[in-house]
């Protein structure tokens, strides 16, 4: 497949995707991979261009098959080109030993997608009335929070979540709503909030904001931000020089 420049709204809705995770697992990027149309090559190298941690392929297939299944998988795929769906698949390959997931996740890594006939579209019941949208859309522009949206329109966090991506692919916003802190941090940006960070190690930033090490140093590098032990500003230009 041609594999579809990275523009700003993409970039977007991958960065929603992935947003507050230490390590995208592959399971996420086979999804994003899906969701935007691409490869799941692509989206790796996007963001860890991005400044994340992203889980290897070879250590996320390994956990469910085998060089042998794998072989088999794309003989079988290939020589019913276009015949099955990912659950058809799934449910006619070894005996159904794996979900539509890692079956799904696998062809996309050995890049076999074009031989998967698509899934027809179910269409699906409308959640938001017109009144309902045009309540989210006029509270987040005034910066209402995910918790705010949720309770003044009665829906889930992740019914709100899903919304607003929705909302971000079709560019009628540009961000996703941020959620409150459940401490009394909210809207204080906890590397904000230790001041000087030059001095102290990661170890320590992790400590005091209560994230992990991986985290900070995500943190550090999409801040172009140095510490005692990671240099955030140079890897973000080394990102960026790249890109």
């Amino acid at each position: 497949m041609t594999t579809p420049r990275w523009t700003d709204d993409r970039t977007r809705i991958l960065t929603a995707i992935a947003e507050g995770m230490d390590t995208v697992s592959q399971e996420t990027v086979a999804n994003a991979a899906v969701e935007l149309d691409t490869t799941t090559r692509s989206v790796s190298s996007k963001l860890r261009k991005m400044g994340y941690d992203v889980e290897l392929a070879s250590s996320a297939n390994k956990k469910a098959f085998t060089d042998e299944q794998a072989d088999s998988l794309s003989s079988f795929v290939t020589g019913n080109s276009g015949a099955y769906t990912y659950a058809d698949i799934a449910a006619n390959f070894e005996s159904g030993a794996f979900s539509a997931k890692q079956v799904q996740g696998k062809i996309l890594s050995m890049e076999l997608t074009d031989h998967v006939k698509p899934a027809e579209k179910v269409e699906v019941a409308r959640t938001y009335t017109p009144e309902e949208e045009a309540t989210f859309l006029d509270m987040h522009a005034n910066g209402a929070f995910v918790e705010e949206l949720a309770e003044a329109l009665g829906k889930s966090i992740n019914s709100i979540r899903g919304k607003a991506l929705s909302f971000l692919r079709s560019g009628e916003i540009t961000s996703i709503p941020k959620q409150k802190e459940s401490r009394a941090k909210a809207n204080v940006d906890p590397l904000d909030a230790l001041g000087d960070v030059s001095g102290l190690t990661v170890e320590q930033i992790a400590e005091s904001i209560e994230k992990t090490v991986r985290g900070v140093k995500t943190m550090l590098t999409r801040r172009g931000m140095s510490c005692a032990n990671h240099d955030g500003a140079k890897k973000a230009a080394k990102n960026a020089a790249a890109s």
